[in-house]
């Protein structure tokens, strides 16, 4: 009866999602609130010491360090690129590819990938496609080529600690996000490598189109583009090709005179990311605080606007994560985890049992492009984690092989950031999909093959 009720419960929260009835949030409370009681009222939960209720507020107490991360680094990472830290790489980038359509593409992925550091899908695309559509259009190059390998792209850079799956899969796994991250920086190192190889096929493609076909440069007209920034708007007219064409170089918030001690603090807060010396929540705390005290000295005002202006972000994704606190501590409270883990256990033929991450590893590929990252990480994985366990497969390994099918998640039109790529850049969605889905999935198994062979996913 439990196993009944928990699969019927991770069922309705899907069909929510998916069907778009209900925002995540209130899927995530009300969803296991309901069969929480269901489950009580009938005499088959397994009920802990302190009731379902405690064990939702221990999960809601274990996943704060989470919503602090987070919080925190959308600050960050929004300020670096408000005061423009990221303003020059993009003029380097325009400058150095001149009229060559390898060198374009190419650079348009180092752009995509530096820029998807900040792990918000929407945020890469806007800096990229303003930045580089206008160029792609007076070569022209095919703006799909643009959306195809920012897309791959921030797939792949979608797996930082700060990121929307890793945070997922760590939050219902209860571990570490740079438990999950810093073992698979092989993996995506070596994706970036294949997305660099991509990028250098499809700009060797354009350039023999383009001369089959006879387009000279500048015969295109490029549409008007998006600005970004907290201060942008829109433009009419698109610069001309030695213009800079990507943040607006005149927003009031730009720190030119700063930008070396910017780029300074960012790369001593990645170093101690990496050399895990302090929790990733207390490192974005101290790096926001001094970056808004440099940069914004004299004005509390100034101060508080670079607060407020991540405000809608970072409280969707606080309340995400605490809504989500609600369905682990349902999941455990009422023993529907390990009832199902176990049903599980018993499906799994013991030859295949050791391999139960890379199973998970290559589920993830077309189950979180299906059904989105939500009902993947939050009603899947944790079933999965806790039938690997019978195994000897720790939580920390699956939530590393559950986060390599990204590449393919971000090509899903259930992705409002890949739906807005695809708008921004006036490209059609199934001419996106005939070049980006097999990229991606080649992405997706070479991530999970380096995850196997450093021992990141166990074999």
């Amino acid at each position: 009866m439990i196993v009944f009720l928990g699969v019927a419960m991770i069922a309705v929260f899907m069909f929510l999602i998916l069907t778009k009835r209900t925002t995540p949030v209130i899927a995530l409370i009300l969803v296991p609130g309901v069969f929480a009681i269901i489950a009580q009222a009938s005499g088959v939960a397994t009920v802990p010491d302190g009731g379902v209720t405690g064990a939702i507020m221990n999960s809601i107490r274990d996943f704060a360090p989470t919503a602090a991360l987070l919080v925190f680094a959308i600050i960050y990472f929004g300020l670096m690129i408000d005061v423009g830290l990221f303003d020059p790489l993009i003029r380097g980038i325009l400058r150095a590819v001149g009229n060559s359509p390898v060198r374009l593409v190419v650079g348009t992925a180092v752009l995509a990938s530096v820029v998807s550091f900040d792990g918000d899908g929407s945020t890469t695309f806007i800096i990229t496609v303003s930045a580089l559509l206008p160029v792609y259009l007076r070569l022209g190059l095919s703006p799909v080529v643009l959306t195809v390998v920012a897309c791959m792209a921030n797939g792949v850079m979608n797996i930082v600690p700060w990121g929307g799956p890793t945070i997922r899969a760590a939050t219902v796994l209860n571990v570490p996000p740079d438990a999950l991250f810093l073992p698979m920086l092989p993996s995506m190192a070596a994706a970036l490598g294949v997305i660099l190889l991509f990028a250098f096929q499809l700009g060797r493609m354009e350039s023999r189109r383009l001369q089959v076909a006879g387009v000279p440069g500048g015969m295109l007209t490029p549409p008007a583009r998006p600005g970004t920034g907290a201060e942008a708007g829109l433009d009419s007219q698109v610069p001309v090709l030695d213009e800079f064409t990507g943040l607006d170089p005149n927003r009031a918030t730009l720190r030119p005179k700063l930008i070396w001690f910017n780029l300074a603090l960012t790369v001593v807060l990645l170093v101690l990311l990496v050399m895990n010396v302090l929790p990733l929540a207390l490192l974005f705390m101290g790096a926001s605080a001094i970056a808004i005290l440099v940069n914004f000295p004299t004005s509390v005002a100034d101060q508080s606007e670079r607060i407020k202006v991540n405000g809608p972000a970072i409280v969707s994704v606080v309340a995400l994560v605490f809504a989500a606190a609600v369905l682990v501590g349902v999941l455990d409270g009422t023993g529907m985890d390990a009832a199902m883990a176990n049903a599980i256990v018993d499906l799994v033929p013991p030859g295949l049992g050791s391999w139960f991450a890379v199973i998970t590893g290559l589920v993830s590929i077309p189950m979180t492009f299906i059904m989105g990252n939500d009902a993947f990480y939050f009603g899947v994985l944790p079933v999965l984690a806790d039938a690997a366990g019978a195994y000897g497969i720790t939580p920390v390994e699956m939530g590393r092989a559950s986060i390599v099918g990204q590449p393919v998640h971000m090509t899903s039109p259930l992705v409002p950031a890949t739906l807005l790529l695809i708008s921004l850049a006036s490209v059609d969605l199934a001419d996106f999909h005939k070049k980006v889905i097999w990229r991606a999935a080649i992405l997706a198994l070479v991530m999970l093959a380096v995850a196997i062979a450093v021992g990141a996913v166990p074999a």
